[in-house]
């Protein structure tokens, strides 16, 4: 794994989450001063950190994130606020760095108050665990996890203009997914010179393509967050123009994974699905249609029971605000073509249920004549695990 010059992390078990094998506690530190760009929910109700890292995100002067799963802090008032910022005064003391130069992640149970004292203590370990060992990276990524099963971590090595920059990209999510900064948190770290402002466009287009583009139940949290530090620790002077492109699309590379990683591990998920929509007269048209079919219960339970009913699908995509010629349509899934210009075509019912049963992946691609736009959406289907994994999850 190549990791980007000048970082160290680390992730540390104090007590948040219940088994003592998993950490809760992760930390990412710049041994220089870094550029610091953030994205976040746009839920209305919002917790704490996210509050305070709005209010310091772009900057040129940040040194360190610190994470904690099991405890969203949301919804806690004046001294979920005072935690947070003791967060970054904890965070600082153990890093030697100035409090105000440190951003907070917080992912779990919305309405519970953070125990500080086992928030200070992890927070001291994992700071004397600090390394750039790709096992530490591992560890940070496991301490962002709440209900997911596997964690999410990816890497890039970029070259450009004879330097190698590297990126890593680490995400959390599994259930409470909605594509309006989805459910979850993402932390990228990397060693590019990047300007503050750069940094923050930059982040904001390419999470509108890839983690606002994955949903596994609509749900929009009160802590979503992505952040990105970048250190300039690969050397050079900062990129510019067709460099940035370069950079861009390497990152739009990783956080695709990161979120079709987010949406194959939905909570209960026995399928991850791919919903494609070509042909509409602007993108807008085109990912309200994806995201309508996506978020549809009844398109997911007949990908779920492997049931080809193309029906949900098509009426899925009439109810979602855009005027297309319905005569005109395509309807494929994985392939086999289900649907022609306005009828049904023959199938074998027998042979595209059992592809569904045995593929992992399930790509739904919806063909129109409106134009050249289309989008694409992220979700996995809906079974009686989902529920129980929710009905149970706080009591």
């Amino acid at each position: 794994m190549e990791l980007p010059a000048g970082f160290r992390v680390s992730g540390f078990h104090c007590g948040l989450k219940q088994n003592p094998d998993v950490p809760d506690i992760s930390l990412f530190v710049s041994d220089r001063p870094a550029v610091a760009a953030g994205v976040y929910t746009k839920n209305v109700v919002v917790a704490a950190p996210v509050i305070l890292d709005r209010q310091r995100t772009p900057s040129g002067n940040m040194r360190a994130i610190i994470a904690n799963s099991g405890n969203a802090n949301a919804c806690t008032g004046r001294r979920g606020m005072d935690d947070a910022e003791e967060m970054t005064s904890l965070t600082a003391a153990a890093c030697g760095v100035d409090p105000g130069e440190v951003l907070v992640m917080s992912t779990g149970i919305i309405g519970e108050y953070l125990p500080m004292e086992k928030v200070s203590r992890g927070i001291n370990e994992a700071a004397k665990s600090l390394d750039r060992h790709p096992n530490n990276y591992v560890d940070a990524a496991r301490g962002l996890m709440t209900t997911d099963t596997v964690h999410k971590l990816g890497t890039r090595l970029v070259e450009i203009d004879k330097r190698t920059v590297r990126i890593v990209g680490l995400a959390k999510g599994a259930g409470m997914i909605g594509p309006k900064m989805a459910t979850l948190l993402a932390v990228v770290v990397t060693d590019a010179p990047l300007a503050p402002n750069d940094a923050q466009e930059m982040i904001g287009d390419v999470c509108d393509t890839t983690f606002n583009c994955v949903s596994v139940d609509g749900h929009t949290s009160t802590n979503d967050s992505m952040l990105m530090l970048a250190n300039g620790a690969s050397g050079g002077e900062l990129l510019v123009v067709a460099e940035l492109d370069v950079f861009r699309e390497n990152l739009r590379e990783l956080c695709t994974e990161l979120a079709r990683d987010i949406a194959g591990d939905g909570e209960g998920a026995s399928h991850r699905i791919t919903v494609l929509v070509r042909g509409c007269a602007s993108q807008s048209d085109a990912r309200k249609i994806a995201g309508t079919i996506a978020n549809s219960p009844l398109v997911k339970t007949a990908v779920a029971g492997a049931d080809p009913n193309w029906g949900r699908m098509l009426s899925a995509a009439g109810y979602a605000g855009v005027e297309f010629a319905a005569e005109s349509v395509n309807l494929y899934m994985n392939g086999t073509l289900l649907y022609k210009q306005g009828a049904p075509v023959a199938f074998s019912d027998e042979e595209v249920s059992r592809m569904m049963g045995q593929s992992f992946d399930i790509e739904i691609r919806l063909e129109l004549s409106e134009g050249d736009a289309e989008a694409r959406f992220w979700t996995s289907d809906l079974t009686a695990e989902y529920v129980r994994i929710n009905a149970d999850y706080h009591t």
